[in-house]
């Protein structure tokens, strides 16, 4: 079992994005024309307003969403964990119609949007276990402000996975797991378990590929957030 197992445990459902719009949306249509997933464009009439996009698995209607609200995918909105604008927000919308979709050429800020809602749900709850993968720790610096709030305003478990190259303050909250494997330096996760107690726990995990964007996926799979967490725990404590 490997990071990468669980990335493939997606990939092994077939998905097909339609776009609904008067016009061809390319720069939509090339975020979801990869691997297992492929985009389609179905014409509106001109006088159509807006126009929606929807998600099919092996062929069966899963969800949808407007276009107005896809759009947001291209540049999300980012936000403090704490920030009440989650709460029935577009993006968030957006991400239940996408969940358990692989997709690649995801960027730094789509992943960082979709993370704050994961962390969002956890300070929400204010219990259970944070796992957050960072590949390097200069990544993690830069988000000591929100862990640290997490750890001391919460009840959380949070633990901090990085690769070995840097040394954590002496009164950091999280618990730190410096690592030398290659896995921890590839990939960025977050796994977020409730303990069973609400339907909050979910999980992103994404791969870094040599062009510096992503391919990876989230989810609010009871079963696939569980593994994933045991993974991380029997493998890096």
């Amino acid at each position: 079992m490997t990071l990468a197992s669980f990335l493939e445990r997606v990939e092994e459902t077939t998905r097909t994005v339609e776009l609904y719009a008067p016009e061809p949306l390319p720069e939509l249509a090339e975020h979801f024309e990869r691997g297992t997933t492929t985009a389609t464009y179905r014409s509106l009439p001109a006088a159509a307003s807006g126009g929606f996009l929807v998600v099919l698995e092996d062929g069966d209607f899963r969800a949808s969403v407007d276009l107005a609200t896809a759009r947001q995918f291209l540049e999300p909105p980012i936000a403090h964990p704490w920030a009440e604008q989650f709460v029935g927000s577009a993006y968030r919308q957006l991400l239940e119609v996408l969940e358990n979709t692989s997709i690649s050429a995801l960027t730094r800020r789509q992943l960082l949007a979709t993370a704050r809602d994961i962390e969002h749900r956890a300070w929400h709850a204010g219990r259970g276990t944070l796992r957050v993968g960072f590949q390097d720790f200069a990544a993690y610096e830069d988000q000591l402000p929100v862990y640290d709030r997490l750890a001391r305003e919460t009840a959380l478990d949070i633990h901090v996975y990085a690769r070995a190259d840097w040394t954590a303050p002496v009164d950091s909250s999280p618990t730190i797991h410096a690592e030398t494997t290659e896995e921890i330096g590839t990939f960025w996760f977050l796994v977020y378990e409730d303990g069973g107690e609400s339907f909050d726990s979910s999980a992103l995990l994404a791969r870094e590929d040599d062009d510096g964007t992503y391919t990876g996926f989230w989810s609010s799979d009871p079963e696939l957030v569980a593994d994933l967490d045991t993974y991380l725990v029997e493998t890096y404590g």
